[in-house]
């Protein structure tokens, strides 16, 4: 019997990457960005709002899998 790997939880705060939004896959290297509305390599599962304000976004690299929580939407 195979043993199931549990899924790989990373965390993207926005206020520390430069640039206009793209990172990587923490895990597999998957190029991810805002203007990529295909969700041919990622796919939103999850939006938290704060008001009518974006906390928090929650998706899935299609690549490998990995749960990715972005945040720093909020200005501090």
């Amino acid at each position: 019997m195979s043993e199931k790997r549990p899924q790989q939880l990373y965390k993207i705060d926005l206020r520390k990457i430069d640039g206009n939004g793209d990172f990587s896959c923490p895990k597999c290297g998957a190029l991810i960005s805002p203007d990529d509305e295909s969700e041919e390599v990622y796919t939103i599962i999850d939006t938290r709002m704060k008001g009518e304000t974006l906390e928090e976004l929650i998706i899935t690299c299609n690549k490998c899998g990995s749960k990715i929580h972005i945040v720093g939407f909020l200005p501090q």
